[in-house]
């Protein structure tokens, strides 16, 4: 890739370490000529300080997809750095302890909501904040997704609300396609990042990978999955929306 995004001025939510996807696609972004902005949530200052290790100065938006105060004042808060946007990167997920790790059938409704509500509603909600910048000139909204077509080891409802998730991008792109705005996720393979870390069993979850890809999975890399972000935000998919792209090894098609 060369400058792919030249010109364009992009959201990244959710860096947290260099080791997330989210890290690799502000990194990438930059390198193709991207102005980045960046938010983060709760540690504001260890976010800051890995945005010291991008290419180049990225300012850091305090962002709870919670609160709803935040996220009426987004899109002010990003004009103080840039006055529109042209991508949108919502790496955002969390899903509490129970309901996690083999818990599924006992795990009580106020955890799923709050799986729910940051995992997937916050696509639209998130969205919605910044739709006054990215309906300007048009743009492109990319979530991060973790194949929802089947029952994985120990995701429980983090599996349920990455299929919530699929189906928010779709009814997303049907109803922002008239504003020029196309939304479309990347379901990645699993990383072993900050988030992953936080699963229970989630090296049963990763095996799967050691023995199903096709041409194999580096846990060890995200820039793969990046790179795919990076691609969507760019105007070579100009009509490609309410599409999920897989960059797992091909792990998504295999039987067996």
């Amino acid at each position: 890739m060369s400058g792919l995004l030249v010109g364009k001025r992009i959201l990244v939510t959710g860096v947290l370490t260099e080791s997330s996807i989210a890290f690799h696609t502000a990194k990438l972004a930059q390198q193709e000529g991207a102005e980045v902005v960046l938010t983060g949530f709760g540690r504001l200052s260890l976010v800051e300080r890995i945005a010291k290790r991008l290419p180049k100065p990225a300012p850091v938006i305090e962002l709870d997809v919670q609160n709803k105060d935040q996220l009426a004042s987004l899109a002010g808060a990003v004009r103080e750095h840039v006055d529109s946007l042209d991508g949108v990167v919502h790496s955002i997920g969390f899903a509490p302890q129970d309901a996690l790790g083999g818990n599924f059938l006992n795990t009580e409704w106020e955890s799923v909501a709050t799986a729910v509500e940051v995992s997937a509603y916050s696509l639209k909600s998130l969205t919605m904040a910044l739709l006054p910048l990215l309906e300007q000139r048009g743009g492109s909204v990319v979530g991060m997704d973790f194949d929802a077509q089947v029952a994985w080891p120990k995701y429980d409802w983090m599996g349920v609300s990455k299929a919530a998730l699929e189906a928010t991008s779709r009814y997303l792109a049907r109803d922002l396609g008239e504003k020029n705005i196309r939304v479309n996720l990347v379901s990645a393979g699993p990383i072993k990042s900050m988030a992953a870390k936080s699963i229970p069993g989630f090296e049963e979850l990763a095996d799967v990978w050691n023995t199903r890809s096709p041409i194999g999975w580096d846990l060890e890399d995200p820039e793969p999955a990046a790179r795919g972000v990076v691609a969507l935000l760019s105007d070579w998919f100009p009509k490609t929306t309410g599409e999920i792209v897989h960059v797992d090894g091909g792990v998504h098609m295999m039987g067996a």
